[in-house]
């Protein structure tokens, strides 16, 4: 896995400067680095927008019951999005944008999704949260394995002779 990180730091910004080396051969320095500030400008406001939409289906889901799996996987996809946006290059900001598509990252999770089903050593448990509660006291839930211990507790002072101890004679 570690090699895997050594050489994407390595490749991409190689291709990167390629890329970049080709477009400012076309189209010239100042064209090129407009675009690439271009590209950080709307990466920016799409990540606001569509992170604050993915942000309101996670609370409605929250709110329903339901884990909002689908929504933090988008949101992850968003932080990479605008991360790969802000990150100077043409190669990196098409990964970006493509990120930004719910159809693409509809597909990522799809994939995602049934490469862990398909993994031995990861075990996908529950997923319902139970009913909602807005008052905030609902009973705990209990499972069939579950242990609850109720116990009362009093603070003991290590040291009673301390001149900073709590009690007084």
């Amino acid at each position: 896995m570690g090699f895997i990180v050594l050489l994407v730091f390595i490749i991409v910004p190689i291709i990167e400067i390629s890329v970049f080396i080709q477009v400012g051969d076309w189209i010239g320095l100042w064209p090129t680095i407009s675009i690439v500030i271009l590209t950080a400008i709307a990466g920016t406001a799409l990540l606001r927008q569509q992170g604050l939409s993915t942000l309101m289906k996670a609370q409605q889901s929250l709110n329903e019951g339901r884990m909002p799996t689908s929504e933090l996987f988008d949101g992850a996809c968003l932080l990479v999005a605008g991360a790969l946006l802000l990150t100077p290059g043409f190669v990196t900001d098409a990964i970006g944008f493509l990120l930004f598509l719910p159809p693409f990252r509809t597909f990522l999770r799809s994939k995602a999704g049934s490469i862990i089903k398909n993994s031995r050593n990861i075990h996908i448990v529950g997923g319902d949260m139970g009913p909602h509660h807005p008052e905030g006291n609902s009973p705990p839930h209990k499972s069939e394995n579950s242990t609850v211990i109720d116990a009362d507790f009093e603070e003991v002072d290590p040291n009673p002779d301390s001149p900073w101890s709590d009690k007084k004679d």
